[in-house]
């Protein structure tokens, strides 16, 4: 049965993570990879600072070939990353297994991670290569993929439903809010950026799975 997992590793443990040296307060987060035989090259968002040259935050690393500056938008940047392949580290190890990337958002102090494998053994050999490679991952939660019925379900990740399932539960989009998104986080076991991040996309699949339902058809 396909099987979601979530893990942790510490902000410095990814190449991405030497912002965070200088720009300690912001939040980076990657849009979905897709793996090929030999490259991965993801866009990734850093939100929370106002830095012009926003590709001169980040120091070398030997697990980057090149950023590129992309587009801004407010306080939120775009960049696109060209991974060294013959580094061993997490992007590697899931191209290497197979495992899909659903979500990743770091921060100062660590880097969440949601995957996918076809089942439980596909995610355990994840975790055993990465024990391999020294990587110090930390699994902080693991299920069976959440059945799908409907096409928001269908848009729906499981973390994302789980994230506003609890917020609608505890109050979140009551007026005045009833919790933070630090105790939904808490409730969770992980950061409130990432639970910022699961609540802003899930609603995003939803009102977009909704308002196409009822718009009227085109003329």
């Amino acid at each position: 049965m396909a099987t979601e997992a979530t893990f942790t590793v510490p902000a410095d443990q990814f190449p991405l993570g030497t912002i965070f040296e200088r720009l300690p307060d912001v939040t980076v987060e990657l849009e979905r990879i897709i793996p090929a035989r030999d490259v991965v090259i993801p866009y990734f968002w850093v939100r929370g600072t106002i830095v012009d040259d926003i590709e001169g935050a980040f120091d070398e690393h030997p697990g980057i070939e090149r950023i590129d500056f992309v587009d801004s938008v407010a306080h939120e940047h775009l960049l696109r990353v060209e991974w060294a392949m013959d580094y061993d580290d997490v992007l590697t190890t899931l191209t290497e297994t197979r495992i899909a990337l659903i979500e990743a958002t770091g921060t100062n102090s660590h880097w969440t991670f949601e995957i996918r494998g076809d089942d439980r053994a596909d995610i355990a050999a994840f975790q055993a290569r990465c024990r391999e490679l020294d990587i110090p991952i930390t699994l902080t939660a693991l299920h069976a993929l959440t059945p799908i019925e409907t096409g928001t379900e269908t848009a729906l990740t499981g973390p994302q439903q789980e994230a506003l399932v609890l917020a609608y539960e505890r109050g979140y989009f009551e007026s005045p809010r009833k919790v933070t998104l630090a105790d939904l986080g808490t409730e969770l076991g992980i950061s409130q950026q990432a639970v910022a991040s699961r609540i802003r996309r899930g609603t995003n699949h939803v009102l977009g799975e909704t308002l196409s339902a009822v718009a009227p058809p085109s003329p």
